[in-house]
Order: C-alpha cells, then sequence, then structure tokens
C-alpha cells in the first residue's frame, strides 16, 4: 500500500470529522499495489448510516482531503449501508416510451 500513516492519518481525522459516525474506508485502485504508479488516491467509505447528502458528502470530503494532502488528488466514493436495497426504496416511473411497440 503506497500511503505513509501521516497520510492515513488525515484521512481518518477528515472522514470522522466530516461523517461523524463510524465508517469503514478502503483503498482501492493504483495505491493498494507498490509496483503500480499513479498519484490520486481512491477511496470507497461505507458508513453505519444511511447518508441523505451522500454525493455532497463525497465533493465536500474530497476538497477537504483535497487541501489537507496538498494538493493531492482524492477520490471518493461513499457507498449507503449495506442492508439498504433498491426494493426499500421508493419508486417512480419517470419516462414511458409509448412508441416503442
Amino acid at each position: 500500500m503506497r500511503l505513509d500513516d501521516k497520510t492515513c492519518a488525515i484521512i481518518k481525522n477528515e472522514d470522522t470529522s466530516q461523517l461523524r459516525s463510524k465508517t469503514k474506508v478502503r483503498l482501492f485502485g493504483s495505491r493498494i499495489d507498490d509496483s503500480q504508479e499513479g498519484s490520486g488516491i481512491d477511496l470507497i467509505i461505507e458508513p453505519a448510516r444511511t447518508l441523505v447528502q451522500r454525493i455532497q458528502t463525497e465533493c465536500q470530503l474530497a476538497a477537504r482531503l483535497f487541501i489537507k494532502l496538498d494538493g493531492r488528488k482524492v477520490d471518493v466514493l461513499i457507498k449507503n449501508p449495506p442492508w439498504l436495497s433498491m426494493s426499500k426504496l421508493s419508486k417512480m416511473e419517470l419516462y414511458y416510451d409509448n412508441a416503442a411497440k
């Protein structure tokens, strides 16, 4: 893994302050393999609770990490809790193409 202890601590600090809940943070992409090159940091974050403004939180966390890590690019994906399935969400049909018969 190509992350030093200081970088890991910054990620943990920002994650904790931004999400204010228990989370699981996973590194993926080129940084998990010491033999690969790549400067960006790719993170998947699994919060213990569902986030209402998930995309906004992803953007804010990525921006805060960009600043704290001296301009290093960070991609953040927040995965809603695994017990939340699409069948439990309200659904509304937005479009139906009646012409395609």
